[in-house]
């Protein structure tokens, strides 16, 4: 580390009780007198998730130089290595809507991206079941909310039909999605890395973005080792060991994107929406040979997920949840170094069996062994009603060249691709870049539902 640096972090530690505002306004002023080194660049994607990389492929694929940068040893590691993996229809979401626009459009590339590159999928259905008469009612919504969305071949079973489907299953309809599926997300990611590189991006781990600044409309990017943030005690404010540059920065930062952005001085926090972390615990069954189910398995959904549920992986291995637990107290350096709390406490079956028992009551005691969790990044707390994906340009923030995720969750590995297309298109600017609308149809589908996509961003 540079003298000068070493005499700034020993200077900046006298500040320590000041706000998380000031502190971050005096440290950009102290940056520009300081001799830390810069860099310009082209563009620069925050988070090495499925998103991002879908981003930093689409990016690159068009000519753009791209740098992704992650705090975490590899790709992957947060929300798109711990979820169901399912490949979802668009069934759940409200017309209209990015999750919905998306998921339709997201499925159908996805499944062709995975044929035309050998990615593990699956399309084994789904049946969506109502265990009581006053369920009934609410699967009727998601029948007709599926087909506004253009959900295709969707079904309503009776109980007798679904059961005969899924001996093992109770319920007394069910709503039949069959072009639901099941993803390998590791391969798909690898396969999107692959690809992105072959077009040179570089992709650059436990590199950690603690923040920024705008001077002169561009955003300068502070950088950190992410050990020597993890070594950093809290006694004073963090120092950058690299400032970046870039001409557009994507920031698809998942659980920490939020975090991040208000830690970028000189960005109305007054745009950035409120953020809620809800882990979800998943349990696999064991002692089976044979699955008990060939199908997704889903209940009507509950306040802040999709209800505990039946998932299949490639290997047949059977696995149940997520169940739904809001959490808070996270500091923005945990959220930038993935430091959650992932474990899985076996005393959290006892939630789990009575869950699962209303469609298949014959799960055996001591059966469900702990599997994994993942955080949800959401901007809706519990009991609100769920909001809508939220991409941020030039447009709403007024920071020419920067793109912001905001509550990139379920069903977001589905609609990576989509998502991306948006991204690079839009590239934080209120008007198309010359050339960049020849690309859209292609992957967003056709000029209605490209409209409808570029009014729901500038709404």
């Amino acid at each position: 580390m540079l003298p000068r640096l070493k005499q700034t972090l020993q200077s900046l530690k006298r500040t320590a009780t000041i706000s998380k505002a000031q502190a971050i306004k005096n440290l950009s002023t102290q940056i520009k007198k300081e001799d830390v080194p810069t860099e310009k660049l082209d563009c620069v994607v925050i988070g090495a998730g499925v998103v991002g990389i879908a981003i930093a492929r689409e990016l690159a694929s068009k000519g753009r130089e791209v740098l992704v940068l992650d705090s975490a040893s590899t790709f992957g590691t947060g929300t798109s290595s711990r979820n169901s993996e399912v490949i979802h229809a668009g069934i759940y979401y409200p017309p209209d809507s990015l999750k919905a626009l998306f998921c339709v459009r997201g499925r159908e590339l996805l499944y062709r991206y995975c044929y035309e590159h050998g990615v593990p999928c699956k399309q084994v259905g789904k049946l969506i079941v109502a265990t009581g008469p006053l369920e009934i009612s609410k699967l009727n919504e998601l029948m007709n909310r599926g087909t506004q969305n253009g959900v295709d071949n969707l079904k309503m079973l009776e109980g007798f039909e679904a059961m005969k489907m899924e001996p093992e299953l109770q319920c007394k309809k069910a709503l039949l999605s069959p072009v639901s599926g099941i993803v390998d997300s590791h391969s798909l990611m690898l396969s999107l890395v692959g690809e992105a590189e072959n077009n040179g991006t570089t992709f650059s781990y436990n590199s950690t973005v603690i923040g920024g600044h705008l001077e002169g409309n561009c955003l300068h990017l502070y950088i950190v080792e992410s050990k020597d943030l993890e070594n950093w005690n809290g006694d004073y404010p963090l120092h950058p060991e690299l400032v970046l540059v870039p001409k557009l920065v994507v920031n698809s930062a998942g659980l920490s994107s939020l975090a991040l952005a208000k830690r970028f001085h000189g960005l109305d926090n007054g745009i950035i929406p409120p953020g809620f972390f809800a882990r979800g615990c998943y349990f696999t069954l064991s002692s089976t040979k044979v699955p008990p189910f060939e199908h997704l398995i889903y209940p009507i959904p509950e306040d802040g997920g999709l209800g505990v549920h039946v998932t299949l992986d490639l290997d047949g291995q059977l696995k149940f949840g997520p169940d739904v637990e809001w959490i808070d107290g996270i500091d923005d350096v945990s959220s930038f170094l993935n430091k959650y709390d992932y474990s899985v406490s076996t005393s959290r079956a006892e939630r789990f069996y009575p869950e699962i028992r209303k469609y298949y009551p014959n799960l055996k005691d001591g059966s469900l062994q702990p599997g994994y969790s993942g955080i949800r990044p959401k901007i809706s707390g519990p009991r609100q009603s769920p909001i809508d994906f939220v991409i941020q340009g030039e447009d709403i923030h007024g920071v020419p060249g920067l793109v912001n995720l905001f509550g990139i969750e379920s069903p977001g590995l589905t609609a990576s691709a989509p998502a991306a297309a948006i991204n690079v298109l839009l590239t934080g600017q209120s008007v198309l870049p010359a050339g960049m609308e020849l690309i859209l149809p292609s992957l967003v589908g056709n000029p209605t539902e490209r409209t409808s996509l570029l009014s729901r961003h500038h709404s």
